[in-house]
């Protein structure tokens, strides 16, 4: 049987963990999940800058990933979630050239599957993003 591994991100996953009950991550085995991690600083605080929060929660899915001994070279599938106006009917250039611009600046030439979604919430009035993923710990090396 597989061990399973949680693990919290320290400053805000702690925070989320404490008030909500849930972690930053787990692992079974060399699969490794991590819940939506959004583009907040360790006081849950977003940047005024659409650039710098879909940066921050790039960084923050690494926090994640480090709690359970993988990184951004393992992930094998991404999730996005991008707040957009209702009625609005595709998410929009600047968040996708940005998207494009962390991929290439942190999966090293490798090219997870990824899903985009446009949502009218997330969980903080406001986030504009939150990313997912999985990776297999190791695979990346």
């Amino acid at each position: 049987m597989d061990t399973v591994t949680f693990g919290i991100v320290p400053g805000y996953g702690e925070k989320l963990h404490d008030a909500l009950g849930y972690s930053s991550a787990v692992r079974v085995g060399d699969r490794v999940e991590i819940s939506g991690q959004a583009g907040v600083d360790d006081d849950l605080n977003i940047p005024d800058s659409l650039e710098e929060e879909i940066v921050q929660a790039f960084e923050n899915v690494e926090r994640a990933l480090a709690t359970v001994g993988a990184t951004w070279h393992d992930v094998i599938h991404i999730n996005s979630y991008h707040k957009v106006a209702p009625g609005e009917k595709v998410i929009s250039e600047d968040v996708n050239r940005i998207m494009a611009q962390q991929f290439r600046l942190r999966l090293n030439g490798r090219a997870p599957i990824w899903t985009e979604t446009g949502v009218t919430v997330l969980g903080l009035a406001a986030m504009r993003v939150e990313i997912r993923v999985t990776a297999i710990a190791g695979s990346g090396n």
